[in-house]
């Protein structure tokens, strides 16, 4: 990854494996249109249990992408975008790396072009 420190590397790579699975996708989605939900009410609007979305919740917070807080009883979870920042701005480099080799290449394929004629 680019020439970012390992951390940085590792925080991605965590944010890339949460993001793999649609489920946790769309629990992220559901958290960022309500702003705070409990694992119980994202159940509810999800084809899994209470107990996956509790599971697929801890991958997120272990990744950064969502925190959890306990208010009373509940545990009430929401998105915290500074780890998908970061992952954008990795993605963004890499991005730019390739536009940067792409644009050699065809600087290349268009000299020999004129060459040719």
């Amino acid at each position: 990854m680019t020439d970012e420190p390992r951390g940085a590397a590792d925080a991605v790579d965590g944010v890339l494996v949460a993001l793999a699975d649609p489920t946790r996708r769309q629990l992220l989605d559901l958290l960022a249109a309500q702003g705070e939900a409990t694992a119980t009410t994202l159940a509810e609007r999800l084809p899994v249990s209470r107990q996956a979305v509790v599971k697929h919740l801890a991958v997120l917070d272990a990744a950064g992408l969502v925190t959890g807080g306990r208010v009373g009883r509940e545990v009430r979870y929401a998105v915290r975008p500074a780890a998908l920042d970061a992952t954008a701005r990795w993605m963004a480099a890499l991005a730019s790396d390739w536009d940067r080799r792409l644009a050699a290449i065809k600087r290349i394929a268009e000299a020999a072009e004129r060459d040719a004629l």
